[in-house]
């Protein structure tokens, strides 16, 4: 029974989430609190009401426009509660199904959410904000703490050097190539996939870099994107990792068995 209401419960904790991490991608990135003022009509600034506040349905129950003013509310705010209830969901079906998961199951919804409100900053306006990574530190090694597996947390302190090291000379290298903040968010990428095993950092480091010049080349194969724009690759990052995360980190595992690691 476990099994089922433990990821419904995530799901619908996300969707809560979900709508809190709108205001988060909003408002950090302007240096505004996220506590005050309650959530308004960005264009009207008439306050929302709490019966329109309801994940997802709140948006379909005003037919996408405000109460106040009428004018279109973006698609994008239930699309991030409902893909932020899926996450929860799927992170609470990887980890929640017995004692080991259930005590990793709050550090990695907790990383999840930070994933999510990186990303979509970072795609507004290409910055990992200090306010959200830097906390991240210490809230996840906590969090990874309660799993009690020593082991574990050695081999995410050595995956948070090692892939925080590359970065880095990624980054001195090829200047332009990429973000300090990408840097920053590189150790928790490395610490929260190491943690589980090394094939799972091994997927979850480098398949950011996959994804990111997939999708740079399709961008310019559209028309979109030219040699010199600036693609934000947080979401690549995260992307990748929680690809490793979820499944994905197996093929890591398998690879490293071949050569005898």
């Amino acid at each position: 029974m476990l099994d089922v209401l433990i990821p419904v419960f995530a799901g619908l904790l996300g969707l809560n989430v979900g709508s809190f991490l709108n205001v988060v991608a909003h408002r950090v990135p302007a240096g505004e609190s996220v506590v005050r003022p309650p959530s308004a009509c960005p264009r009207c600034g008439s306050p929302i009401r709490t019966r329109h506040n309801i994940p997802v349905l709140g948006w379909f129950i005003l037919r996408g426009r405000c109460f106040d003013c009428g004018q279109p509310i973006s698609a994008r705010y239930p699309l991030v509660e409902a893909g932020t209830g899926l996450m929860f969901a799927l992170v609470a079906l990887r980890f929640g199904t017995d004692g080991d998961g259930l005590r990793l199951l709050p550090a990695y919804l907790t990383f999840a959410a930070i994933s999510i409100a990186l990303a979509l900053i970072d795609l507004d306006v290409h910055r990992l904000p200090d306010v959200i990574v830097l906390p991240s530190y210490p809230v996840l090694a906590v969090l990874l703490a309660i799993g009690g597996d020593g082991e574990a947390m050695v081999r995410a302190g050595e995956g948070l050097v090692i892939l925080g090291a590359f970065f880095t000379v990624v980054w001195y290298v090829a200047p332009g190539g990429m973000g300090f903040g990408d840097v920053k968010l590189s150790g928790l990428v490395g610490a929260m996939t190491a943690y589980l095993t090394w094939g799972t950092f091994l997927v979850g480091a480098f398949l950011g870099f996959i994804l990111g010049a997939v999708a740079g080349v399709m961008l310019m194969a559209g028309g979109r994107a030219g040699r010199k724009t600036a693609v934000p690759f947080g979401p690549f990052m995260v992307l990748g990792a929680w690809s490793a995360i979820l499944g994905a980190g197996y093929l890591g595992d398998l690879y490293l068995q071949s050569i005898g690691f």
